[in-house]
């Protein structure tokens, strides 16, 4: 099991949020952002914030680092490793069991996560046969998207996603999580597509728009 950070926004949380950070960060990468994005009207959430595995990265000459899994290439087609992406895939699915345990169904899970926590939400979100609340890829891609995507099990389309993505980012490109995000719906996702003026990060904006598709789903429940 993955070590983790968590934070409750009050207590006898009914809802998670695991949230993926990006290559070279860690859990704590996220949590400021626990206050500027949970509103008054919201039930009470469990964020759970993993630390992925250190493993060496060889885009960044062997270095070991926090990573989901190895970047080998500049080139998206060939960035990913495959079999990092599974093994981490896997870690999230007994993060996601283990909330199952504590009380919290699939149906009231989100699985988040920025760049390469990102990719890892999009692949494990179309592997899911029992939906989660919700799907959010943050400056991210789909890796391996044409394999991973060519038969997404019936479940697994019924999570909405929502997707934002900067126009000026350097690392992933916008152009490819804006074409994960079609391809995604031409598999049948209902797709909620952000595109904001900023390199790779995240924006005020982002985390206002992200906390309105966070209300719509949670008033939906």
């Amino acid at each position: 099991m993955l070590e983790t950070l968590e934070r409750d926004t009050a207590p006898d949380p009914r809802w998670s949020v695991l949230w993926l950070h990006g290559l070279g960060a860690d859990g704590h990468d996220f949590v400021p952002i626990v206050p500027e994005l949970v509103r008054r009207d919201w039930p009470p959430l469990r964020f759970v914030f993993p630390h992925a595995p250190v493993r060496a990265v060889t885009i960044n000459n062997g270095m070991r680092m926090r990573a989901w899994y190895d970047i080998r290439d500049a080139d998206l087609a060939n960035r990913a490793d495959e079999q990092g992406v599974a093994e981490s895939v896997t870690q999230v699915e007994a993060l996601i069991a283990r909330e199952v345990e504590r009380g919290v169904p699939a149906s009231r899970i989100f699985l988040a996560g920025f760049s390469q926590g990102g990719a890892i939400t999009l692949a494990a979100g179309l592997r899911r046969h029992a939906p989660l609340a919700g799907l959010i890829g943050l400056s991210t891609y789909l890796p391996g998207a044409q394999a991973a995507a060519a038969g997404p099990p019936d479940a697994a389309t019924r999570q909405p996603v929502f997707m934002a993505h900067g126009t000026q980012d350097p690392v992933v490109p916008c152009a490819a999580g804006e074409h994960s995000a079609a391809l995604l719906r031409r598999r049948g996702f209902d797709v909620e597509w952000h595109a904001y003026p900023m390199p790779h990060s995240v924006c005020a904006e982002e985390i206002r728009d992200l906390g309105d598709w966070l209300s719509a789903r949670l008033a939906d429940a």
